[in-house]
């Protein structure tokens, strides 16, 4: 997330205005089951196309901070590696006030973050990429283009030179925690930066998560339905 400009101390919350956009979608929404190493970030992503009136794709994607030491916040064991840059910007006020959402919001960036963890998508009707393996390498593909780019030996500047390192043959049977129950699912377990693992929700909705391997160690991998009441 980056804001340019100055934002006045008054500005609202988009927290707020997302969070009312979650709750609308009209088919359920996954998240990682809530447990102490994760905090979901309050802003939702959404993705959505079609051709006219007629929507074809609707996607909400969950992204985490990630506590190595959840029993302490504030433990300096939790913070990530921050060049000089990235540091100055998060601890420098500017001369003029910000609002407190901004605030709590570049704090986040001390810790480490499992980019668009959670992608839940629905499809209006039968397309050929419409299928958990389809959904499951191109989400696997897009957390590796976005935020291993170093690791990978790529250039900086997104989206150049990449064919995508995870392929259709690494989509394996799996299983998955869904709700408590454990449910039939694929995974990509054979990429050394990533695991993936995908299911169905529904007709013509998929849920997909990829996770960065370093902490899976940390996690209890599981999903749930996302409470909207």
């Amino acid at each position: 997330m980056e804001f340019v400009g100055v934002i006045p101390e008054d500005a609202p919350d988009p927290r707020l205005a997302a969070d009312a956009r979650v709750r609308a979608v009209p088919f359920p929404v996954m998240e990682l089951t809530p447990q102490p190493a994760l905090s979901r970030l309050p802003i939702a992503g959404f993705v959505e196309g079609g051709l006219g009136s007629v929507q074809e794709e609707w996607a909400v994607t969950f992204s985490y901070t990630f506590w190595r030491h959840p029993e302490n916040h504030a433990d300096p064991r939790n913070e990530r590696e921050l060049d000089e840059r990235t540091r100055r910007s998060i601890e420098e006020e500017p001369p003029w006030p910000r609002p407190a959402w901004i605030i709590e919001t570049a704090r986040l960036f001390r810790y480490p973050m499992l980019q668009e963890a959670v992608r839940t998508t629905r499809y209006g009707s039968e397309r050929q990429d419409a299928t958990v393996s389809s959904q499951l390498v191109h989400h696997a593909n897009h957390v590796l283009r976005n935020s291993f780019r170093e690791q990978l030996g790529l250039p900086t500047q997104i989206g150049v030179n990449f064919a995508g390192e995870v392929a259709h043959s690494a989509v394996a049977p799996a299983s998955l925690v869904v709700d408590g129950e454990r449910r039939s699912a694929l995974h990509i377990d054979t990429d050394p930066f990533v695991y993936a693992v995908g299911f169905e929700v529904a007709e013509r909705v998929v849920c997909t998560v990829v996770l960065d391997r370093d902490v899976l160690p940390f996690l209890d991998l599981a999903v749930s339905t996302l409470a909207v009441a």
